[in-house]
């Protein structure tokens, strides 16, 4: 019964980490020539994790969990890029 809890943080920052970054580049970055370069996806989910990485304190969430939260987060960067390049 834990373990359904811990997948389902787990799989609520994941879906939150990719339609947030998404959301934040479609219509904050639209502007931004940076976002569009190849390494915008790297920096922003290795900033997410970093910045996710102290809330593993608590004991409902893991390391995994903050890791797998900045890769949907690089994830939705560069879906957000991709939606920029097609006019979204």
């Amino acid at each position: 019964m834990l373990g359904l809890l811990y997948f389902a943080v787990t799989v609520t920052a994941v879906a939150g980490g990719f339609v947030i970054a998404r959301d934040f580049v479609v219509r904050r970055l639209r502007f931004v020539d940076g976002v569009r370069s190849p390494l915008a996806p790297w920096i922003a989910g290795i900033g997410a994790a970093l910045v996710a990485w102290p809330v593993a304190i608590l004991p409902i969430v893991t390391t995994a969990t903050t890791t797998l939260f900045g890769v949907a987060a690089g994830f939705g960067t560069a879906s957000g890029v991709k939606a920029l390049k097609r006019g979204a």
